[in-house]
């Protein structure tokens, strides 16, 4: 059961959803706070300072990825996108804009409970992290100052390149990660590769922390999108 004080915001236009999820959340012992608009949303994520957003794209006021880009600007709440837009190209725009994970609808309660919590447990381990000089994911750790990587205590020896796009990874472990915004991250904003030339580091990189790379567990495609670090 989730301490009562975890506080979740709803922006969702269709009332019977919005019920329905507001009912499932506050059964497993959420507090949850509703909005019908972006201009409503905006207003109480002020005033009530959520601890995870779920926010449809679909609003009737203004796009979700406009909202959630503003929230982004002051608010660091996980932010779920909550939406019938299923195509690749919504998914990576919410996703650039700031959100931390994606659902389709329809889901199961299951994979809803399970996101947000999996959102709450990575803010609170970013909140722990100080100043960001040690990484961690299950058995996998990096050491940012002494540029040592581990691997169940094992050294992993990486290039440049891989040491880079691991960390990123590692930052936003357990969030889906665009290809642009890695791309962006690793070869900087000017870059000029493409997902081809990243899915190349990221075979290679598969090659050095998975059991089997050629079905990981550990760092997995979301396919159109980007990819996703877990523990293993």
């Amino acid at each position: 059961m989730v301490e009562p004080k975890t506080k979740i915001l709803v922006v969702e236009d269709e009332l019977p959803i919005r019920s329905f999820l507001r009912t499932t959340l506050a059964a497993h012992g959420f507090a949850v706070v509703e909005a019908g608009t972006a201009r409503e949303a905006a207003g109480l994520a002020a005033s009530h300072h959520p601890d995870v957003l779920l926010i449809d794209l679909g609003l009737p006021d203004r796009d979700g990825v406009e909202l959630i880009r503003e929230l982004r600007a002051w608010c660091r709440a996980p932010i779920l996108i909550v939406s019938a837009r299923g195509r690749e190209e919504e998914k990576v725009k919410g996703l650039d804009a700031g959100a931390d994970d994606y659902l389709t609808k329809p889901f199961g309660v299951p994979e809803l409970l399970a996101r947000v919590r999996a959102s709450l447990r990575r803010e609170q381990i970013a909140a722990t992290r100080g100043d960001g000089r040690h990484l961690e994911c299950g058995d996998l750790s990096m050491d940012t100052a002494e540029h040592r990587a581990r691997l169940a205590g094992a050294d992993v020896k990486l290039t440049p390149i891989e040491w880079k796009l691991l960390a990123v990874l590692m930052r936003h472990a357990g969030r889906l990660v665009t290809h642009d915004f890695l791309l962006r991250e690793v070869w900087g904003p000017t870059v000029t590769e493409d997902a081809n030339y990243l899915r190349v580091y990221i075979h290679h990189l598969r090659r050095k922390i998975e059991r089997d790379p050629a079905h990981p567990v550990r760092l997995i495609t979301e396919l159109g999108v980007g990819y996703r670090l877990l523990a293993e």
